[in-house]
């Protein structure tokens, strides 16, 4: 796959400020453009490469929903493993704050490849970056991407497909567990080429007691028609 322009210069020039501040009020994100529509396609045209992936989830077979989804195996394509990297590093100051807020430890070093060889030698030693895939019908249970002891706090999804033009529905959910109240819902639009940034596990929101934990899940409502494809990046590896 060709990459005309450097993915970290990309990830560089987002509105960081704005991201940042959206995540702390929200636990979610959209950027504005990041991969162009010939990358996309050639990102989603991996999909047919079967000797890419290490597995093969189907969604209905575990009760996770319906839709089918694919962990890359070794070696990663450049693209997920630059972005990976690239977001890690812009995230690094909001997870580390938010560990903070919440009295937790906050093991993450300053380099990404460091963190990963943290994650291997607890043995987490499986890649983590996924495609998914749904039809119409299809759905996404809501769930948390742990794999084991390590997290990163917040994650990426990279929409490969138009929404309104390859499918229709398919919204990314986001769900959060207020302390003493009702969970409280976001719904987005996942645009094409455009990377989203949400909650892994929990995060800190302000209480009267100052800073308390709300548990957060994500998923994806029915695809009424259509391919909705996108590209996971869990900013740790796996069990």
């Amino acid at each position: 796959m060709t990459v005309t322009r450097s993915l970290q210069s990309r990830v560089d020039e987002l509105a960081w400020p704005e991201l940042v501040s959206a995540l702390d009020a929200n636990g979610c994100v959209q950027t504005g453009p990041l991969l162009s529509s010939d990358e996309c396609s050639a990102l989603a045209a991996l999909w047919d490469d079967e000797t890419l992936f290490r597995t093969t989830i189907d969604m209905g077979r575990y009760r996770y929903g319906h839709g089918t989804y694919r962990y890359f195996g070794r070696p990663v394509p450049d693209l997920a493993t630059q972005l990976r990297s690239a977001f890690y590093r812009h995230l690094l100051g909001t997870a580390r704050s938010w560990a903070e807020r919440l009295g937790d430890p906050a093991p993450w070093p300053d380099d990404f490849g460091d963190w990963l060889g943290m994650c291997h030698r607890a043995g987490q030693t499986e890649p983590t970056p996924l495609m998914l895939r749904y039809t119409a019908g299809d759905w996404n249970a809501l769930h948390r991407d742990l794999y084991g002891d390590l997290v990163f706090p917040l994650q990426v999804v990279i929409g490969l497909d138009r929404p309104g033009v390859d499918h229709t529905g398919g919204e990314f959910l986001l769900v959060e567990q207020r302390p003493r109240a009702q969970s409280r819902g976001t719904v987005t639009m996942l645009e094409r080429g455009h990377a989203l940034i949400f909650t892994t596990r929990d995060r800190p929101i302000r209480s009267a007691r100052g800073w308390s934990r709300a548990p957060v899940r994500h998923g994806v409502s029915t695809v009424r028609s259509g391919l909705r494809r996108t590209l996971g990046l869990v900013l740790h590896d796996a069990a």
